[in-house]
């Protein structure tokens, strides 16, 4: 793989947009924002396979810089900001951080965008049981037209959308609802939450995912679909980490 100056300079900017958090008491004000918008607020996600395909497309590029706040999700991305000599913060990958939001919007409207039944049912049962028992909930499958989230957006006016659609479909919805919505809510590219949440996919065991290597599990659950993004994508990211870092360097 050859230097690319296309994609280091979306990976530079992407790197400087990213939030890091640094401590447990930075979390929880985190959280504090999030739970608290006072306009449409986008939230993304930051991983390895989110910088390939950064790399790889410049529109979603722009979708992901585009979001309100992004935060680092993953080994992966650890690995990147201490090869630049920056401190990549506490991991902050949504399948932890979306639970503890959405008990924060408890007693609010919640709406689950995302995946397909029985799933998006199920996940939908799980956070009315366990997270936001107190809430009025909404929900609709994947694979809508992105006009159709929005009309259903605007008429239920829910406080928190999660999108579970997977990139890059997920944050081009968000951005549409971002600009078409005139209340505060927050909007979550959830990824594979609702999955997990509606039980299509298990988590790793904790020491796995204390480590760094859930990817490692979920690969061995679902090799074929998961092979180009894990087999293929993660050494493709460690390269071409290796070579914004060498860049970096010979530039000082």
């Amino acid at each position: 793989m050859e230097y690319n100056d296309g994609w280091c300079q979306r990976w530079t900017l992407l790197l400087g947009k990213i939030r890091r958090v640094h401590s447990d008491g930075d979390e929880q004000d985190l959280l504090y924002e999030l739970s608290t918008p006072d306009r449409p607020l986008m939230l993304a996600f930051a991983n390895a396979h989110a910088m390939n395909s950064v790399a790889e497309s410049h529109s979603f590029f722009k979708a992901l810089h585009s979001a309100d706040i992004v935060l680092r999700d993953g080994s992966g991305m650890a690995t990147l900001f201490k090869l630049l000599n920056i401190s990549p913060g506490i991991n902050l990958n949504g399948t932890d951080l979306i639970p503890q939001l959405l008990r924060k919007f408890n007693h609010r409207g919640i709406a689950l965008f995302g995946t397909q039944s029985p799933y998006l049912e199920q996940g939908l049962q799980t956070v009315a049981k366990k997270f936001a028992p107190g809430s009025r909930h909404i929900c609709a499958h994947g694979f809508l037209e992105i006009t159709a989230y929005v009309a259903l957006a605007a008429t239920s006016r829910p406080s928190v959308i999660v999108l579970g659609m997977g990139m890059p479909r997920q944050e081009k919805v968000a951005l549409a609802l971002r600009d078409e919505l005139d209340f505060p809510c927050l909007i979550i590219c959830g990824g594979a939450i609702i999955d997990f949440l509606g039980g299509k996919t298990a988590r790793a065991p904790t020491w796995m995912r204390r480590i760094g290597i859930e990817w490692i599990f979920r690969l061995g659950l679902e090799p074929k679909r998961l092979f180009k993004r894990y087999v293929v994508g993660n050494p493709v990211f460690l390269t071409r980490a290796l070579l914004l870092a060498v860049a970096n360097w010979s530039n000082r």
